[in-house]
This record gives structure tokens, C-alpha cells and sequence, in this order.
């Protein structure tokens, strides 16, 4: 067995070239897009539900397009000017798993853009997918073949698996649905199947050693991704509410719940960082799942947990995007980046 590769940040002098540019930026800044494109999905969502006013979930859509273009953007400028800095985020145990993230970013927008030109969205999707399986085949392959340590045993981790899950969402909208329906059930069986052991996994880690450093204690929240996101899979999947995809969604709001728990007095602890972000999705995703589920059952609780959350991810994501913003404009991104 190989020992596991050293961090990003122990580049040497001789790895660090003058002319790297934005060598600071981290790749789960694409988590951003993620959060932006969950967000504007659930205000859709609510819009059907509740009657919300369609326009609400422009502005988050709209946000998350220009995001994608500007992080593809600053990130290939990362990659042509300083390229040891992309190869050494990708082999660092934690930080390699979120390459998924503009993946992932791919699959989502492409729900974006079946309005504008279902061509497009194709497209789109098409790309993030067969990056998706292809990233997820490798890092599996990582984990098998590099001896791992039970520090490096965080959410991140997950981002891998909850990229396949991720991959049925999209379909419906894209009228692809029947045709990849068995491309569904593989993504969804190997998401969910790799869930259960990685999700332990990382249980014991938070159990056992010693706390995550602060700059990454909002990427707990990844841990509810599984059963949120593979609640909305599911049914996208199957095209119904079963008892299992109840018991996904009634999983997601106990961790979301102790989760939340353990996070609410983040901001006064660690201060403001990008990988904030991290809890961007998985709040997005749970309210989906939500809105989903009070869809289906058409009874008052259901409706305000949906409630909830929707107002909970829409203030939470309009502060992350506000902050960031802010820092930005500050000349700050550097330093919101370590």
C-alpha cells in the first residue's frame, strides 16, 4: 500500500511559480454555483406548492450562471498559470474530493438552462455526468489503493458520492428520463450504496480523534447530502413516494437537525471564510426535499417544515452570497480562501 499524499499547501519553492495567478482559489468555491442552483430549483419548488412568485427564483439563477462563468473562469486561469497548484488540490486527501463540486455544478445548472435551449442543458449535463462518473471511479480507486488516515476521513468525502446521486435530477426536466432511466437506477444504487460505509466512516472520525478545524466545520452539513439529495433522486428516479424515499427524507431532518445544531454558533466561533459554503447545498437540497414531500403528503406540518427551510436556506445563502461579495470587493478573497 502507498502512504497518502502531503497536503496541497506543502508545495516547495521550486513548485511555486511567480507567474501563478489565483493559486489561492479552492475549487469548492464551485460550491457557490451549487448552493445558487439549489436555492433557485426550491423557489421554483415553492412557487407550485405555495404560489410564490415565480421572479424570486430568477434572481438565485441568474447568480448562479454568472458564479459557474466567473469560477471557470478564475480557475482556468489557475490552471494555465500555475497548473502544480491545481495537481496538488487534487492529490491532497480532503481537498481532492471536491473536484466534483464544478461537476456537480454542470448537472445542475443544466436544469437552468432547459428553458433557454434544451439542446444547451443537454449538453451541459452531458459533460457533468460523464465527468461525474468518471471522477468518482477514480477517487474510489484512491481509496482503495492509497493507504488513507482517519483524520483525512471528512464530509468531504461524501462530495463523490452525493455527484452520482446527484445525476438523476436533472432528466425529467430534460426529457431524457426514459431513456437513461437504467443510467438513474446505476447512479442512484452506487450513491446510495457507497453512502452507508463513508457516512460511518466519517461518524467515527468525528467520534474518535479530534475535532475538524474550524475551516471546516461547515462542511458537516455535506453529511445530510445523502439522504436530502437521495430523497429527490429517488423519486425522480421511480417517479413516486415510497416508504423508503419517506425514511431518506426523515433521515435528512434528524441529521439536518443535529447538525444545525452543532453549527448555530459558527459565525461567533471561526470567522468568515469561502468554505462557508459548504453549508450552501446541503440546506438547499433539504429544502427540496421538503417541498417535495409536502407535495406528496398535503398536510399542515409538512408544509411549514418546507416553509422553514425555505426561508432558512434563502437567508443563509443571500448572506454567504452578500459576505463573499463584500470580501471580494475588499480586495479580501486571498485571505477568505485559506
Amino acid at each position: 500500500m502507498k502512504t497518502a499524499v502531503p497536503p496541497a499547501t506543502t508545495l516547495s519553492a521550486a513548485q511555486t511559480v511567480e507567474t501563478a495567478r489565483l493559486a489561492y482559489l479552492p475549487v469548492a468555491l464551485f460550491g457557490s454555483v451549487m448552493g445558487l442552483t439549489g436555492l433557485t430549483v426550491a423557489w421554483r419548488g415553492a412557487h407550485a406548492l405555495f404560489g410564490a412568485p415565480l421572479w424570486l427564483s430568477s434572481v438565485p439563477g441568474l447568480l448562479a450562471l454568472l458564479a459557474f462563468v466567473v469560477m471557470a473562469g478564475a480557475y482556468l486561469i489557475k490552471a494555465v498559470t500555475g497548473f502544480e497548484h491545481v495537481r496538488a488540490e487534487f492529490q491532497h486527501p480532503i481537498a481532492g474530493n471536491l473536484f466534483g463540486t464544478p461537476l456537480i455544478s454542470l448537472m445542475l445548472i443544466a436544469i437552468l438552462l432547459v428553458d433557454l435551449d434544451r439542446d444547451l442543458a443537454r449538453v451541459v449535463w452531458s459533460v457533468g455526468a460523464a465527468g461525474m462518473m468518471v471522477f468518482a471511479w477514480a477517487m474510489v480507486s484512491r481509496w482503495i489503493s492509497v493507504r488513507q488516515k482517519p483524520a483525512h476521513a471528512t464530509p468531504a468525502w461524501i462530495v463523490p458520492v452525493v455527484g452520482l446521486i446527484d445525476l438523476p435530477l436533472a432528466l425529467p426536466a430534460l426529457g431524457w428520463a426514459d431513456e437513461l432511466h437504467g443510467l438513474m437506477v446505476f447512479a442512484l444504487a452506487v450513491g446510495l450504496f457507497f453512502a452507508i460505509p463513508l457516512f460511518t466512516m466519517i461518524m467515527s472520525r468525528l467520534l474518535f480523534e479530534e475535532p475538524l478545524p474550524d475551516a471546516l466545520q461547515p462542511s458537516l452539513l455535506i453529511l445530510v447530502a445523502p439522504f436530502s439529495v437521495g430523497f429527490s433522486a429517488y423519486i425522480a428516479t421511480t417517479g413516486t413516494v415510497d416508504g423508503f424515499a419517506t425514511a431518506l427524507y426523515m433521515l435528512a431532518l434528524f441529521v439536518l437537525a443535529v447538525l444545525l445544531g452543532r453549527l448555530r454558533n459558527l459565525a461567533a466561533c471561526c470567522p468568515f471564510r469561502v468554505s462557508w459554503w459548504a453549508v450552501s447545498f446541503p440546506l438547499a437540497a433539504s429544502t427540496n426535499a421538503a417541498l417535495k414531500y409536502a407535495a406528496f403528503v398535503h398536510h399542515p406540518v409538512a408544509n411549514a417544515i418546507a416553509l422553514i427551510l425555505l426561508a432558512l436556506s434563502t437567508v443563509v445563502i443571500v448572506a454567504l452570497a452578500l459576505r463573499t461579495v463584500w470580501g471580494i470587493a475588499r480586495g479580501e478573497l486571498r485571505a477568505l480562501s485559506s
